[in-house]
């Protein structure tokens, strides 16, 4: 098992799992033991793992990477509204990073759509187009004002 250059363990969920038996309240340890999970298929196992590091408690960050990936996970076992939930706090948190705001609101609108919100779906995309990388509105407004 690795350690990587921010700290976190890379492996297996079973090596993961030394750290986790060693130090139970590491929530950085269930966090990557999640990771591990959900790259392996092992969603159910992952929405626990995120559960956990965020009951433990995760640093701004990582607790925002965290709902991101237990929201992909519920998707992935059925449970839209539990991802709903996930995506829904990620914005309420209002993270700086506009790439992450975009990701939630997108992924919000596909799931309203998914459950028949076709008004909210509608609304969360105006609020990711927004917010969306190529968006030229903020750069012409620079531009203008640089003029």
């Amino acid at each position: 098992m690795l350690k990587d250059a921010m700290g976190g363990y890379r492996g297996t969920a079973r090596e993961i799992s030394r750290i986790i038996l060693e130090h139970p309240d590491n929530a950085d340890a269930y966090c990557n033991r999640a990771n591990a999970r959900s790259c392996s298929g092992d969603y159910a196992g992952a929405i626990e793992d995120y559960t956990r590091a965020l009951t433990i408690g995760l640093r701004f960050r990582e607790a925002i990477t965290a709902y991101g990936n237990r929201g992909i996970a519920r998707i992935n076992v059925g449970d839209r509204y539990g991802a709903l939930e996930d995506f829904s706090e990620i914005i309420k948190r209002k993270p700086g990073n506009r790439g992450l705001l975009y990701a939630a609101y997108n992924s919000r609108a596909s799931v309203k759509e998914q459950i028949g919100d076709k008004k909210g779906a509608a609304e969360d995309k105006i609020q990711a187009s927004m917010l969306a990388p190529n968006n030229n509105n903020e750069r012409g407004e620079r531009n203008k004002s640089n003029a």
